[in-house]
């Protein structure tokens, strides 16, 4: 059966017209990396592009480069190549801060946008930082937190609520949102609509600009492969932009930053939602992501990602592995990952990363595996397969050291 499968694979993978970008990325020999949707690979051209800006544009180029090397416009020029990849205009988009700081910085606009409107709606569940980013303004008297499950979300939108807050692909069981429709529905009771991207961008068809939507955020370290920490991105439609007042009123998202004025006043447009100074390496970093999946195109990423997923799944099928999916089984309804329910995942995980198969956890029990299709083969779904068929069928899991947990899962 093995070899039948692996064959099947190769056929695919001699087939695959995205096979040659795999030799963009660096990748460990004997490893078949499943965790791309939370840290993306390495592209070959990072180190040389760093060295680039530590050696030449920092090292010689000293304080200079903030003009010579245009440090001053990186946010918005990787912004700008972003926004295309989310389907909208380049002057929407800004590389900037983290996830969470730009969560807060949207949320805080919004209720400002709708005034005598509190609520801020989303699902339990939801990825915790958007969460946690509802319950800080909660606290600080600015907020009402409102859940309700997926399927009832609609029902809950009522006259006080200032935003509908969701994540577009669920970060554990890789479900996604009807874009279009839930955010008509937010604008159809007044509301706004602010999406997280971080486990879309760079790897679904994303279309803000056709669903009409209000605001977005996602993070540049998964799928656009900026590396870890990588700065995020921060959307606002150009509808909205001169009535959008952030909290965070740093120096770089004043009108004139060296002007050094005691008073502050926003910069025009999409440049007001900067904060502190822009972080040059990076950028610098996540930009050569950003270039690569672009020059590739979400699209094609995308329909590579559905065809792993899968062939993955009849993997597991050949072997008769019954494994509980928690991810849609229709795969135009999923990310790009599996997510399968199991007691004992956490052991299973370390099992699998152990074999060089490295994938994650999600707490409590939740296998996930990630498909970044830039990078993985047909024949790395099969071993993969294998790999998880062998490490359950022979309790390999059950060896005392794959239950100790480490302070990242």
């Amino acid at each position: 059966m093995r070899e039948e499968l692996v064959r099947r694979a190769r056929d695919l993978d001699a087939a695959d017209p995205l096979a040659e970008y795999r030799e963009r990325f660096i990748l460990p020999e004997n490893v078949i990396y499943l965790d791309g949707n939370s840290l993306g690979a390495l592209p070959t051209a990072t180190p040389a592009r760093m060295q680039e800006v530590i050696r030449g544009e920092w090292g010689e180029g000293l304080i200079r480069s903030w003009n010579d090397a245009d440090w001053i416009g990186a946010a918005r020029r990787v912004g700008g190549k972003i926004a295309p990849l989310i389907g909208v205009q380049p002057h929407e988009v800004v590389a900037c801060d983290s996830t969470s700081v730009n969560l807060y910085k949207l949320i805080a606009a919004a209720l400002d946008m709708r005034a005598g409107r509190k609520v801020i709606l989303s699902e339990p569940g939801n990825f915790p930082t958007d969460l946690y980013m509802i319950a800080g303004l909660e606290r600080q008297g600015l907020a009402e937190r409102r859940l309700a499950p997926r399927d009832q979300l609609i029902e809950a939108l009522d006259d006080d609520v200032a935003l509908l807050l969701l994540t577009h692909v669920h970060y554990k069981t890789g479900d996604v949102f009807d874009m279009a429709a839930m955010t008509k529905a937010a604008h159809e009771a007044g509301a706004l609509v602010l999406w997280d991207l971080s486990h879309s961008g760079g790897a679904l068809s994303v279309d803000l600009n056709g669903c009409e939507a209000d605001l977005a955020v996602g993070c540049g370290y998964k799928y656009f492969n900026g590396g870890p920490g990588a700065p995020a991105y921060a959307f606002v439609a150009e509808r909205h932009q001169k009535a959008l007042h952030q909290p965070l009123t740093g120096w770089f998202g004043h009108a004139a930053p060296f002007a050094f004025s005691d008073d502050y006043a926003p910069a025009p447009g999409i440049d007001r939602l900067q904060c502190g100074t822009a972080p040059i390496l990076g950028l610098a970093a996540l930009e050569v992501g950003v270039d690569l999946v672009a020059e590739i195109s979400v699209d094609r990423l995308a329909r590579k990602s559905r065809a792993l997923s899968e062939f993955f799944l009849e993997c597991l099928g050949e072997w008769g592995l019954d494994l509980e999916l928690v991810s849609p089984l229709d795969s135009t309804r999923r990310g790009s990952q599996l997510s399968f329910r199991h007691a004992e995942a956490y052991a299973i995980c370390q099992a699998l990363i152990a074999r060089g198969v490295i994938g994650d956890f999600r707490d409590p029990d939740i296998l996930r595996l990630g498909f970044a299709p830039a990078y993985l083969r047909f024949e790395d779904m099969a071993e993969a397969a294998r790999h998880l068929v062998e490490v359950l069928e022979s309790g390999e899991w059950k060896k005392p050291e794959f239950s100790e947990r480490a302070a990242v899962t």
